[in-house]
């Protein structure tokens, strides 16, 4: 059955598995009450005219809050105070949640505690093996993102054998790379895609299901490569430069609907260059999204 995962974000960080108890008989285990995994709350506004009612004029999706309730169960008392401290060291930072599934996969939120993490004592511990506790997490994101990541990929195509098969190695250039994506988006909120394009070529554009347009009108050089992530709005590329100037002006990052969609992509003065022995290097567009749901059971 899925299990929850806490961990830290940091290079080396703890991790915990919240079902420790259950399967070890120590550790911690998170236990029946947990609240804030279902539908985020939200801000709605409305506009009152003179007449009856309102119009609704929007919305505005809220940080999640999770009650976690835990039970710290220890050998003795010792081992209680490590488990203590190393929950208290993970509390400190920026946390991941995971629902982990049966085949390995998870959906995942960013956490950071707010409050909670108290005790009674004599009530809830007496410091000799255990203690329970309620700890509340906030996430800034309120959506839960798939571990995996679906990744599409347009390129110039390959040049196929002619009748003089060497003249296939011979480099050979094509001046657009053009191609259609199918959106799979299993999930039951919208997906960002995150754009990646390998030189050479120029003037990327992206136009999604809906007709919004991306549009980058910069240059890159032959192995040059270019990340357009629209979760961030950020536009670097391979050494760390910021070419979000190189949009056209008013752009849209666009994201991925629910169910099987189709956007298009192209890229300007592509090119596909043939090596020996057949080793295909060249331009070419990668698309790359995870799903997301709004809440997980």
């Amino acid at each position: 059955m899925p299990r929850l995962q806490l961990e830290s974000t940091a290079a080396g960080g703890d991790v915990f598995n919240l079902d420790e108890v259950l399967h070890r008989g120590l550790g911690i285990q998170a236990l029946s009450g947990v609240t804030g995994l279902g539908l985020p709350n939200v801000a709605v506004q409305w506009v009152e005219g003179a007449g009856d009612g309102a119009t609704f004029r929007g919305r505005r999706v809220l940080p999640r809050e999770i009650d976690l309730p835990l039970l710290f169960q220890g050998r003795n008392r010792e081992h209680l105070k490590t488990l203590l401290s190393r929950f208290a060291l993970l509390m400190a930072g920026e946390c991941v949640m995971r629902l982990v599934e049966d085949d390995g996969t998870d959906w995942s939120t960013i956490v950071h505690r707010v409050g909670g993490g108290s005790y009674v004592y004599g009530q809830d511990t007496i410091g000799e093996d255990d203690l329970f506790t309620v700890v509340t997490l906030r996430a800034g994101d309120p959506y839960w993102t798939s571990s995996r990541a679906i990744r599409k990929s347009i390129s110039r195509g390959n040049t196929k054998p002619g009748f003089l098969r060497h003249l296939a190695r011979m480099p050979v250039s094509s001046s657009q790379a053009i191609g259609t994506i199918t959106f799979e988006n299993v999930g039951d909120a919208v997906a960002y895609p995150l754009w990646e394009l390998r030189g050479p070529g120029r003037d990327f554009r992206a136009i999604s299901p809906r007709g919004e347009r991306l549009h980058w009108t910069g240059r890159l050089q032959p192995g040059e490569r270019l990340v357009i992530d629209t979760r961030h709005g950020t536009v670097i590329d391979g050494q760390g430069r910021n070419r979000y100037a190189e949009l056209a002006p008013a752009p849209r990052f666009w994201t991925v609907p629910t169910g099987t969609t189709t956007a298009t992509a192209s890229l300007e003065d592509a090119a596909v260059l043939r090596k020996p022995p057949s080793l295909g290097v060249g331009s070419l567009i990668t698309c790359t999204w995870r799903p997301r749901r709004w809440l997980v059971i």
